[in-house]
Formats: C-alpha cells, structure tokens, sequence
C-alpha cells in the first residue's frame, strides 16, 4: 500500500506523489481526486513527518471524511501537506490539535488563495514584535510590575481593553519621552516576519497593522518593512514628558475588526481573502472577521477561540497557508 511505501519525511514525497493528487478512502490512499472540496487540512512543522498525516487520517475516518492528498510543498524553509477534505465540521479543529505531536495545522472549510489579490491586517505586540512596547516603556520609567500586570489581564480577557490601556498609560504620566526611542532601538521583530512580508509582496498582497499599542513603534514597523498602512494609539507628549492619556479613539478590539473591512473595501478585496493575525483577546473579534483569522501563540482564551492557530511555527507559515493550494 502506498502510505507503507512513502518516506518518513514529507518534503521527501514528491517522487512517490508525481502522479498528481491522491484519495484517501476505506483505508487506501490511491491516485485520485474528490469531486468536490468541503473544506481543507493544511499540516505544518519545521520537519513534518508521515505520523502527522497517520494521526490526522485515523481522526478523519472516525468523522466519515474522504481526504484528497493535493501538495506537498517547502513554503520559507518548512514542510507543508495540504489536503483537501469532502466534509468539514467545527469540531475537526479540537480533535485535530488533540493529536498533533510537533506540528501545526489548519482546519478550516476554506483558504484564501494566493494567486488573487488579498489583505493580511495584524496586530503588533506579541505578533508582528516580540515585546509589549508598553511594558518596555513601562520597565524603563519604573513602573514595570504594576504595568505588565494589567497588560496580562487585557490580553487575557480579563479587563476590557480600552480601560486597561486608559490604567496603564495613566502609570506612565510624568515619564521622559525619549524612552520610547530607547525600546524603538532594540525592539526584536517575530520570527517570519520579514519572510511574510517579502512574500505577501511577491504574491500583490496588501499588508497592514491594526495595534492596541502606539504610533511610533507602529511607524517604525511601516518604514523598516514599507508596509501599507498602520493604526496604533497616540501617546500625548507635552515638554518632552509623558502626560499619562491617549489622545482620539482607542484602537480597541471593535475597531480592529472594522479597520479589516475598511481597508478591504478600500481596495477591492472579498473578505474572504482576508487574513488577521494576533494573540490577544481584544484581536478576537478581528480574527472572527477575517476570511482566515490566525492565533499566533495565542493566550489560552484565544487559542480555544480562533479559527486556526499557531504554535510551533511562526509567522512564515501564516505564509504556507496562503501557498497550501
């Protein structure tokens, strides 16, 4: 049978697949394709191995669904298997993650496609940085604990977000300004990162960030990787000091989700190619919104709420799911 046959990396099968797509029915995986597609399975890892796929199957036949094997890929350095499924339900997530053993997937009824336009909108800290620009701040003006206690209660849906911005930036009142350039110097960018952009590029995709956090840290991201557009709060700065407000609206949760449409509309993108990223409560409603919505090491209220989510890799394989077709 050929699953006996097919080597134990994944990257390694293109030899044993070159006859096109295969069917995976009644314990037999034979060339083939199913007529029609009720959703797809995308498995990623740095390494991916055959178990991913055995795992993934034995989950698959107790539903009662038929799974067309149609790629094998190396999408920025890593394994990708995508499949196509004949039914998909809400479920398969959770049953899915239950078994993954050192990869990550995506299972969802359908994928954006790389080869249309499309708009990836992602949040910034703790997603496209690896920091809290806030705490950073916080840590420097010496007020670090009382800050990073309240961060973590937001992000974890404990707090409504624009009331724990309001507490936390109020903590920050009388500190000097030029802290701000001093986390800007050394503010560490998320893996694939730069990979994705480069790659959403390529592929005439538009990029943006939609942020809880603050314009300069926003601003600096959008220079460095000429993304096309970002929203983030204002901090007020008077005498080069820290007032402890934030002037206008609040980029909360609800305005992160809204922002995905706008900027949808504005450029003649279907939402359903539409991709949000982030990790924190107050980015659910965005990730809801998207046509694809990614939890990118997510807080535990978000990993159980979103759509797909991410945990071995990073942001380059956001990249493998909009190439997994």
């Amino acid at each position: 049978m050929l699953m006996d046959v097919l080597p134990e990396k994944v990257r390694d099968w293109a030899d044993a697949l070159a006859s096109g797509a295969h069917v995976w029915q009644q314990g037999r995986l034979a060339p083939g394709q199913l007529a029609t597609a009720g959703g797809h399975l995308v498995l990623l890892a740095e390494q991916l191995e055959k178990a991913a796929l055995h795992h993934s199957l034995l989950i698959l036949d107790d539903e009662g669904i038929d799974v067309e094997v149609s790629a094998v890929k190396v999408v920025a350095g890593r394994d990708l298997l995508s499949l196509r499924l004949s039914a998909w339900s809400p479920v398969l997530k959770a049953r899915l993650q239950a078994v993954a053993q050192g990869w990550d997937l995506a299972c969802v009824p359908a994928l954006p496609s790389a080869a249309l336009p499309g708009l990836v909108l992602m949040d910034m800290d703790s997603t496209a940085i690896q920091i809290e620009c806030i705490d950073e701040i916080a840590a420097l003006a010496g007020v670090g604990d009382e800050v990073s206690a309240i961060t973590r209660a937001a992000m974890e849906g404990a707090l409504p977000f624009s009331e724990s911005l309001r507490r936390r930036v109020k903590a920050l009142a009388g500190a000097d300004a030029a802290i701000i350039d001093q986390v800007i110097g050394r503010m560490p960018l998320m893996p694939g990162l730069t990979e994705l952009v480069a790659g959403l590029k390529q592929m005439g995709w538009k990029v943006a960030i939609a942020s809880g956090g603050f314009t300069p840290f926003a601003c600096h991201l959008q220079e460095t990787l000429a993304l096309d557009a970002v929203f983030a709060n204002t901090l007020e700065i008077r005498d080069g000091k820290l007032t402890g407000e934030v002037l206008g609206a609040i980029v909360d949760a609800e305005a992160k989700a809204n922002i995905l449409v706008d900027l949808a509309h504005e450029h003649g993108i279907p939402i359903g190619q539409t991709v949000a990223i982030g990790d924190g409560a107050n980015d659910l409603l965005m990730l809801a919104q998207a046509g694809l919505g990614v939890a990118l090491h997510a807080k535990p209220l978000v990993q159980e709420q979103a759509p797909v989510c991410i945990n071995r890799l990073s942001l380059e394989g956001v990249l493998g799911l909009l190439q997994a077709h």
